[in-house]
Parts: structure tokens; sequence; C-alpha cells
């Protein structure tokens, strides 16, 4: 790791893992292993981690940031706030990202009518990456979509800032069930989350100018 980059982290950054596989806890899920794998480079690079799984939470359709009574987007919606980094991570369902992503992604759409104290979008200055999973092809589609939904809405995409493993067409292996981590998916890990730290480091000491 480069100087410039710990230079970077010596500013505390923290990022959120949401996980929006269709499996409730305590299910065993592939998108719930890479969301660890990825929690654990962070947290090694001193980056404070929270993990969390969105089908355990009551996420009421809707494009606003509380839809009453029962919904529990708001005290997520706090911990999106309180975060540099957001990783979102999706399992692929006929070759497109779950209806628990698409859900997380609607209610985000709340923030494009949000602004902080000096009258700049809410998300601005924060972070996304990307992370998809399945046996069958997809995730570069996904990919795309999320990144267009995230970076609409304020996120600013790192470089390669993306991870994704496909299993072999035609074959029912998930991606828990491998012996071992993919080399690529190991590097691919560590390229954007490394670049998405340092982009994080360098938007909380020079944030973006009001427009």
């Amino acid at each position: 790791m480069s100087d410039t980059h710990q230079d970077v982290l010596s500013v505390q950054v923290r990022a959120l893992l949401i996980t929006c596989t269709l499996k409730p806890s305590p299910a065993e899920s592939s998108s719930e292993l890479l969301s660890s794998q990825m929690s654990t480079f962070l947290t090694q690079h001193g980056v404070e981690c929270e993990s969390v799984r969105a089908v355990d939470h009551v996420i009421l359709p809707g494009v606003q940031k509380d839809m009453g009574e029962g919904d529990e987007w708001p005290a997520l919606r706090e911990k999106v706030l309180n975060s540099d980094i957001l990783v979102f991570i999706t399992p692929t369902w006929l070759g497109q990202h779950s209806s628990v992503a698409q859900r997380v992604l609607e209610r985000l759409d709340a923030e494009l009518s949000e602004t902080d104290a000096d009258g700049r979008p809410i998300l601005f200055d924060k972070v996304a990456v990307a992370a998809v999973l399945g046996n069958e092809d997809g995730a570069h589609h996904i990919i795309a979509v999320l990144f267009q939904a995230l970076n609409d809405v304020g996120f600013t995409v790192p470089a390669q800032g993306s991870v994704y493993w496909n299993g072999e067409a035609m074959h029912t292996t998930d991606y828990k069930d491998l012996e071992q981590t993919p080399e690529k998916v190991t590097a691919s890990i560590t390229t954007s989350l490394t670049n998405a730290m340092h982009l994080a480091g360098l938007l909380r000491g020079s944030a973006y100018p009001r427009s």
C-alpha cells in the first residue's frame, strides 16, 4: 500500500454492506459469504464496517424515506447516511438482480430530493461498490444497472469498483460451495475496495462543491 494511500486512510472511513439475498437469516447465503469476505478486507485496512441482510428487515414498497407504520427502512437509511462506502451485494435470478435489491434501490430514490446544510445532494461524497453472484450469466448487466441507479442518487463509483462471480452455465454450484475463493474474485475484492477506500478518504477531505 502506498504512502499516499496510508495518508488518505488516516481519516476514519465507515462502510455499510447491504446483502440482498432472498434467504433470511440464519440460512446460508453465497451473497452473505461474499459480504463477509469484503467486510474482513475492509476491517483489516482500518475501515469501520457494519453488515445488513436486507431481507431480515421490513422494507415497505415505495419511494419515500419513510413509508409509515411498520417500515424499517428509516433505520437502515440512517446507516447509509452514516457511512462513507456502500457495498451493495445481490444474487442473480433470471438474469436480474434480486427483488430485495430492487426494493432497496427504490427506497434510495427518495434521496434525490434530499440535500445537506449546504444545499448539496445528501449522498454526494459517498462511494458505492457493487458485488454480484450467481450460477447463471447476467453479472455485467446487473452491475451496470446498480451503478447507474446508485450514481443517479449521488454515489461515486471507484475505478473497477465491482466484484462478481458466475458459475458454470447450466450447473448448480453456488459460490458458497466452492472449496476456495477464485483468484480473480480475490483480486477484484482487493482492487475495488482499495480504490473505494482511497476515494472515500479523498472525498472526506475535499467534498464536492455546491453546484
